[in-house]
């Protein structure tokens, strides 16, 4: 497992979703990248879920806001209409048909040039923000980024792949692997190089010059693994039984022993000012919302985090307590701020991303944590969410809402465990509950909103999370391995009809008075 912390909890984004926006966003940055140099016109064709849910989930400026060449956190993805419109770009929507044998976020994106070269890229948006492309021109690829990729579009002839390994190999260039795509022999064919190192400008522009080479990209997938898959952690782990056992082996807490792997899959980066940027964007999305409401894109959410925190006094000391209160209140304000299409930190996902610093921050104000201690069990955190990426799914379009709000409340109580002394065995007890408590979760936003149920489902993984970290705390243990837990969690998501994961076809979402109550959605 080669996944970052950062893109666990991560990546820093504009809302509301982040397999819907950010992933949307990043497919069309790929896309854009091995495009015409000048786009003039672009046609998205949805599928499955993308094409149920796409205008709820701000789909459509973040596809528009790729192609403009904006990241997932410019604040100027809501606007991507606009800018798109000043810089003269045209652009379409349409809607595919369901297809049962494409992944359930799949998009295609075909750009015009203005001498009217066209390229088409289809990408699929995995969760969390994590992508990869599929096919590049109706030729069927397989691109994740797991390794520095070059693409090459050329005529089949022989000799010319010689020529173009020939290259690389006079400037020292390791192939990992290469792959070649055709229709008919002697026409055009597509090659893709996962090599073991990037390669520089100087060298590109020599491929591109070559004969019989039509075009040559280097194909950056934002959000891939910054090490190759043969690439050995000592640190490493794919698990919660190999976790443990990292853990007892250097005598580390998971979250130390999460921040000793970051180091080493980005030698020489500040990690810590990455988790304190994390950190710093959590502390803003739990707090502004709370003294300055916005309404969310549909119209559903906008103020019900105040509401909740303002009616802590009369409240908390009957019912939840006013840590509890107080992770709740924060734990909606973050859904406010990514449904109003305001920076958040997806944790692991953007209609998730309330429950880990609602719970975390919470708790931290409560003991008096420091910033060291609290950005320790944020690391924590982000060992849990990879290992159940890994091995189940953290998208609710895959896995329904126990794979975004289950995980994140796993997530969370293990951070707090660990934050209040808690070892790694209970930590991953904790996280063990609960998932549990949220087994089956269904993922049914109403008209494809991330605003309702989700807000409410984000307090109670709050709830769940906090409860789960006293029951371990207090020796009761969960009594089954954290890998077994995460296994049934994947058999259930694998279980659950299409209509209750993500489409909004189901559940909540095919009640009566949903439309109804929806009549502002824009």
């Amino acid at each position: 497992m080669q996944t970052s912390a950062f893109e666990i909890l991560g990546p820093v984004m504009v809302g509301p979703s982040s397999s819907h926006t950010a992933g949307a966003l990043r497919i069309a940055l790929v896309a854009r990248s091995l495009g015409p140099e000048k786009v003039s016109h672009v046609d998205f064709t949805l599928f499955n879920s993308f094409s149920h849910t796409y205008r709820g989930h701000g789909s459509d400026r973040a596809l528009l806001a790729g192609i403009l060449g904006l990241s997932p956190e410019d604040t100027r993805v809501p606007r991507s209409f606009e800018l798109a419109r000043e810089e003269g770009l045209s652009w379409s929507f349409v809607e595919g048909p369901d297809d049962a044998g494409l992944h359930p976020n799949t998009v295609r994106v075909t750009m015009r040039g203005e001498g009217g070269q066209e390229t088409s890229v289809t990408g699929e948006s995995l969760g969390g923000g994590r992508i990869r492309v599929s096919s590049i021109d109706g030729v069927h690829v397989e691109m994740s980024g797991d390794y520095p990729t070059l693409f090459v579009s050329h005529r089949d002839l022989p000799g010319v792949l010689a020529s173009l390994t020939g290259a690389l190999s006079r400037e020292r260039v390791n192939i990992a692997t290469i792959r070649t795509y055709r229709k008919q022999r002697g026409g055009r064919a597509s090659t893709v190089f996962e090599l073991d190192e990037t390669i520089g400008p100087e060298l590109l522009a020599q491929l591109r010059a070559a004969s019989n080479i039509y075009s040559a990209s280097v194909v950056d997938i934002p959000g891939a693994a910054k090490a190759t898959p043969d690439t050995q952690l000592g640190c490493g782990f794919d698990n919660g039984a190999e976790l443990l056992a990292r853990c007892d082996e250097t005598g580390l807490s998971i979250g130390a022993l999460m921040r000793r792997r970051e180091l080493e899959l980005e030698p020489g980066t500040n990690v810590d000012a990455g988790m304190a940027r994390v950190l710093e964007v959590m502390r803003a999305e739990t707090k502004e919302p709370l003294e300055t409401p916005v309404a969310s894109l549909g119209g559903l959410l906008g103020g019900q985090a105040r509401d909740v925190d303002q009616a802590a006094a009369r409240w908390a000391s009957l019912l939840m307590g006013m840590t509890l209160t107080r992770a709740v209140s924060y734990a909606m304000a973050v859904l406010e701020r990514s449904a109003a299409m305001g920076v958040i930190v997806a944790s692991p996902t953007a209609g998730s991303a309330g429950v880990v610093p609602g719970a975390v921050l919470a708790v931290a104000e409560e003991v008096g944590a420091t910033d060291e201690q609290v950005q320790e069990a944020l690391w924590c955190a982000c060992a849990v969410g990879a290992i159940v990426a890994r091995n189940a799914s953290v998208a609710g379009a895959e896995g329904g809402c126990q794979a975004e709000v289950g995980s994140a409340a796993a997530m969370a109580a293990a951070a707090v465990t660990q934050m209040l002394g808690g070892g790694p065995r209970l930590a991953l007890s904790a996280a063990s509950t609960a998932i549990a408590n949220l087994l089956g979760l269904v993922c049914d936003p109403v008209r494809g909103l991330v605003e309702y149920p989700c807000q409410n489902r984000n307090a109670i993984g709050v709830a769940d999370a906090i409860s789960a970290a006293q029951l371990a705390l207090s020796g009761v243990l969960d009594p089954l391995p954290f890998d077994e837990v995460v296994g049934a969690m994947k058999s259930v998501g694998d279980s659950l009809p299409s209509t209750l994961r993500e489409t909004a076809l189901g559940g909540l979402a095919a009640a009566p008075s949903a439309c109804k109550i929806c009549g502002r959605c824009g």
